[in-house]
């Protein structure tokens, strides 16, 4: 009965490994990472609209009175 034949084993595990190693390493370098995000000031924006000067009121239906 023939034996198996590990003597290549050890080159190839090896080499397989580098060749991850490599890999990764490049995928690693071409990946860009976000920024940080930068501060922004709060400021209030004015909206004019023609209802901010007048006083509405909504009347809902269950806020009426019964008949």
């Amino acid at each position: 009965m023939p034996q198996l034949d590990t003597s290549t084993w050890f080159i190839t595990i090896t080499s397989m490994l580098l060749s991850l190693f490599i890999l990764m390493q490049l995928k690693f370098t071409t990946f860009s990472s976000f920024s940080p995000p930068q501060p922004t000031t709060m400021e209030k924006t004015k909206h004019l609209t023609p209802w901010e000067t007048k006083w509405t009121k909504t009347y809902l239906p269950h806020s009426l009175p019964l008949p």
